[in-house]
Formats: structure tokens, sequence, C-alpha cells
């Protein structure tokens, strides 16, 4: 879980209620709990059972399905079985997918609006990514990239190639000491 994850104040009408996918499909770095394993704090489907002394990093994060009314109910993680994030200051949206339906955001309306906010990310160099525990594709209006597993110690680079049919957006994921990391803001992650 990104504790650069932006923090918007919940919308009118949300609630986590019996939502616990966060609890699963989220790194709790503090906890060494990796991507896709349920958190051996939380009993799915009531919630956090250390929830006054659960690490900052669970606290600070709300999900996009929370915090922005414009997301629709079809995307209430517990029925989506995707969450959705904004990290980098919002330069990336990333949606992290319950491992046991792994394909669920390649189903509609979830792929059609992916798309939708992948063609909004370009001018501002964003980034759309779907995350499958480790396994990340990175989301572009024309195609779907596969960068396999992405790494604690990588980033996602994304960059310009002008090929003879105009520009193509291109996606790689680099070392975090590689040079090209030090990139302008929004062009990795």
């Amino acid at each position: 879980m990104s504790e650069e994850a932006m923090q918007y104040p919940i919308a009118p009408g949300r609630s986590c209620g019996t939502c616990t996918l966060c609890c699963k499909v989220l790194e709790i770095k503090v906890l060494d709990k990796p991507p896709g394993v349920w958190c051996p704090d939380c009993k799915p489907g009531s919630g956090c059972m250390v929830y006054a002394s659960r690490p900052r990093e669970c606290s600070n994060f709300y999900c996009a399905y929370l915090t922005n009314p414009q997301i629709g109910e079809e995307w209430k993680p517990s029925h989506a079985k995707i969450v959705v994030a904004y990290e980098l200051d919002g330069k990336r949206i990333a949606a992290y997918v319950d491992p046991q339906r792994p394909n669920a955001w390649r189903q509609e309306p979830y792929y059609s609006t992916l798309k939708r906010w992948a063609e909004a990310a370009v001018p501002e160099r964003g980034q759309v990514l779907v995350c499958v525990g480790r396994r990340t594709t990175i989301v572009f209006p024309d195609r779907d990239v596969d960068l396999g597993v992405v790494g604690e110690d990588e980033l996602i680079l994304t960059h310009e190639r002008t090929t003879p049919l105009g520009v193509q957006l291109e996606a790689s994921k680099i070392h975090k000491d590689d040079p090209r990391a030090k990139a302008p803001p929004g062009a990795n992650g």
C-alpha cells in the first residue's frame, strides 16, 4: 500500500461497510504483508481486528470508491473485486485486483472506464495501472502492456516514442537507482 496515496474526505453516502478487499489486495509494508493475500489482522467481511491500533499505512488509506463520488456504485471493491487508489499525487490511478478474480478489470464497465482514465492521463503524463499481486499491467488508450512482476526496487517509466505512424506511449520497469528514475514528475513512478 502506498503511503503516497492521496487523501480525500469520504464522499457522502459512502462507507466500507463489510468490504475488506483492501486488506487483501494491497501490500502493507510495515506488516510484511505482500499484495494479494489477506492481512492476518483482517476478518474478511467484518473488518480489522486491531482497528484501534492498526498501522498508519492502513489508517491513512481510503480507496477511490470512498472518496470520489463520480465513481459509481459498481466500483465498490466488494462488488468489483478491484480497489482503485490515487497515487503519486494523483498522477497515477492504480486498480488493485483480487487475485481470485484476475480478469475482473477486463470486464465491463471496468475496462472501458480504465481506458477513459488512460486517455485522460495522457496530457498529464499520468499512469493507469492494473495490479494483480505484484504482476502489473499499464493501461494505455490504445493497448495494455503487461510489465510482469514489478519488484519493490523497481519503478515504472512511461515515455513517448516516435514511430512512422506517430507518437506512441511506451512503458518499462527500471531499477529505482537507474538515472532515468530522475525523469520529470509524472513520467515514472
